[in-house]
């Protein structure tokens, strides 16, 4: 966890479930102010521009136009949601071609279970948000292919993605190019039986309400609206069993 920022108090695992009064939602929203467009231009600029001496120019900048308002947003959903955490701007280049040091976006990620919970990116093509299933180990995939399988399950996840698809998010992961072992071709869910893992997000860009407390309410309905997808991975995949690796 050594690339990540907490945001807020005790780390909680699960999504709490509580509904934040409007009132207490407005109070919150009011007082980040939404996310100014610098934020947005600091990462265009640093797509040309992605070196230590850059960076170390324009950090103070990268404080108060990326970082503050990314934790006021994640502070203002948590009471609802759960504490974020906040991802560092390093890369880790030790194994990549690409030896770029900073990363091209600010995300932070709040848990439902490890592997899987609810996503908010800034980056130079604006606000993202998203959620599911993002690290996928061997047991979780036997499970989840296992629901998917599964008649009741399956056709649950089925209409939960449909929905999804229907109000304008878009369905993503991992996947394979044909049918897992032992499944058929022909499969009634074999697209979803393809997947490695699960994820589901939205580009909004760079809207008028970026740079108002009216960020919060619409990250807030994103996020309700992945829930019901949280929720089947959570009963029917779970986290990973396997012993950690030391």
């Amino acid at each position: 966890m050594a690339n990540i920022l907490k945001i807020g108090g005790r780390r909680r695992l699960r999504s709490t479930g509580r509904v934040t009064s409007g009132r207490l939602r407005a109070r919150l929203a009011s007082v980040i102010g939404g996310i100014d467009l610098d934020g947005v231009d600091f990462f265009a600029e640093l797509a040309f521009n992605n070196d230590k001496d850059w960076w170390t120019a324009n950090k103070a900048r990268w404080e108060v136009s990326v970082r503050r308002p990314m934790e006021a947003l994640c502070a203002a959903l948590a009471p609802e949601f759960g504490d974020a955490k906040l991802f560092r701007p390093y890369r880790d280049v030790r194994f990549s071609a690409d030896k770029t040091p900073y990363k091209d976006h600010q995300g932070a990620v709040v848990d439902t279970v490890p592997s899987m919970g609810f996503y908010v990116q800034l980056s130079a093509h604006g606000l993202m948000t998203g959620g599911g299933w993002y690290a996928p180990s061997p047991d979780q995939v036997e499970r989840f292919r296992a629901s998917v399988d599964a008649d009741g399950a399956g056709s649950s996840l089925a209409g939960i993605v449909a929905d999804l698809v229907s109000s304008g998010f878009e369905m993503g992961g991992d996947e394979l190019k044909t049918a897992p072992r032992g499944f058929a071709k022909d499969h009634p869910r074999i697209d979803l039986l393809r997947r490695k893992h699960l994820l589901t997000s939205v580009q909004h860009g760079t809207p008028d309400w970026l740079g108002t407390g009216e960020v919060v309410e619409r990250v807030r309905a994103d996020w309700l609206a992945y829930r019901p997808l949280l929720d089947w991975l959570e009963i029917h995949v779970g986290p990973s069993e396997r012993e950690p690796r030391r």
